[in-house]
């Protein structure tokens, strides 16, 4: 597979030097992308340089996935307005396990392939370099003028509301740099990627292969991600969404990628699966003729959830989703964990009510209005009883009936319905 023109036809290419398609045709090649470690999981922001080193490693090459453990103690300048803050070792290392764990579910690491990828940071390399050896050896090499050409450097120091940029961060791009050098000497490592806002450090690397290691090196970006109504992809009012299924449920991630817009969905489904071009033109067809249906977010949000989180968490994620509009019942919502049972309810109106309310049987009239005010009063309480159009737990029941220990979910949670619309969560405490 011609790497250059797979990532092409799926939009993620941004720039590349000149010669790096035929490089890359010669024979199998290595090259890296660099991670931030400074969380133990990645989120949906990093998944185009993975998918870049897997789309890499199923062109017959080799991938190498760098964790910047010495990068990430300094800052990046390309676009930040902050410094990061340092990581200890102990944390350091525990953020790459973590991280190799989920890049596992992408990269093949462990067969005995000549393409198969590893794992390297660049703190094992650098914090044994004295700043005496690292002038000497790497500083005299590149002027103050290269450096301060770099477009990430000029809009840190031209920014109007910027408190300037730190000798540390200036220095960031001889690091990063240094490790392209790194990887050349040691791996015989020719290409670095990463985003578009990465070209300027990329190419120092390039750089320093020349001066110093006497080769040539090669660089290649894809597009920053970005969403059709303005608005940051990869991040909701609550944050990131990550991959760690402990910072944001399968369902939620699920439900991100099920909820994008026809323009970007009809984008990511290159980016984001291994579906073929043939199948994905196919998909666009198909969803143009009946766009209500969201045929196209349906399988984008299948296939990207089963990579990340497996097929098995897919599943409880449509059955999830189906819940609250379909034909559920208390037993299907046993079956959820508490934190998939609370990303489902998110937003719905809830109200606490003691143990003991419940341990003595909580009767109706009390659990929609005087004990938690769901209904404005016990008079419009009694009314949609009446009407038979209150559910506990999706079972329709009267003003006799009794809330009890045998109704809780999760030994907490109860819900109730008035009619198709409204949704309340009692939660005991």
């Amino acid at each position: 597979m011609n790497f250059v023109e797979e990532i092409t036809w799926r939009g993620m290419l941004h720039d590349v030097m000149p010669g790096t398609e035929e490089h890359l045709l010669e024979e199998m090649r290595a090259a890296y992308v660099g991670i931030d470690p400074t969380a133990d999981s990645l989120h949906i922001g990093h998944l185009v340089g993975v998918m870049m080193l897997k789309h890499f490693q199923l062109s017959g090459h080799k991938p190498f996935a760098l964790i910047g453990g010495a990068t990430g103690m300094i800052g990046d300048p390309s676009g930040k307005s902050a410094e990061r803050n340092l990581l200890d070792e102990p944390t350091l290392r525990h953020n790459q396990n973590a991280i190799k764990e989920q890049l596992s579910r992408f990269l093949d690491f462990d067969s005995d392939s000549d393409n198969a990828a590893i794992l390297v940071n660049n703190y094992d390399w650098m914090k044994d370099f004295s700043f005496l050896d690292f002038i000497r050896d790497v500083g005299k090499h590149i002027t103050v003028n290269y450096m301060m050409s770099k477009d990430s450097v000029k809009k840190r120091l031209s920014s109007e509301s910027s408190v300037g940029m730190s000798f540390t961060e200036f220095t960031y791009q001889l690091v990063q740099g240094y490790d392209f050098l790194h990887l050349f000497r040691e791996h015989d490592c020719t290409l670095q990627m990463g985003g578009s806002d990465q070209w300027g450090n990329i190419t120092t690397g390039t750089e320093m292969i020349r001066r110093i290691g006497d080769g040539k090196g090669f660089a290649l970006t894809c597009p920053l991600i970005t969403k059709a109504d303005g608005t940051k992809f990869g991040k909701t009012e609550g944050g990131n969404i990550w991959l760690d299924a402990n910072r944001t449920s399968p369902y939620k991630f699920y439900q991100y990628w099920l909820n994008t817009s026809d323009e970007d969905a009809e984008k990511y489904i290159k980016i984001f699966t291994f579906l073929n071009k043939e199948t994905i033109e196919e998909l666009v067809a198909t969803h143009t003729k009946e766009p209500h249906l969201r045929s196209l977010q349906k399988r984008l949000a299948e296939e990207v959830t089963i990579s990340v989180h497996g097929k098995e968490d897919f599943k409880n994620a449509v059955k999830a989703s189906n819940m609250l509009f379909g034909k559920s019942t208390a037993s299907d919502f046993r079956s959820l964990n508490e934190a998939t049972f609370l990303d489902i309810f998110e937003g719905v109106p809830q109200a606490e009510i003691e143990r003991a309310d419940v341990d003595a049987g909580l009767d109706m009239i009390a659990a929609l209005a005087a004990k938690t005010g769901f209904l404005n009063s016990n008079g419009e309480a009694r009314r949609a009883l009446k009407e038979n159009s209150i559910s506990v737990n999706k079972e329709k029941v009267g003003e006799d009936y009794l809330i009890s220990e045998s109704d809780l979910i999760n030994n907490k949670y109860v819900i109730i319905n008035k009619g198709k619309r409204n949704t309340y969560i009692l939660r005991v405490v």
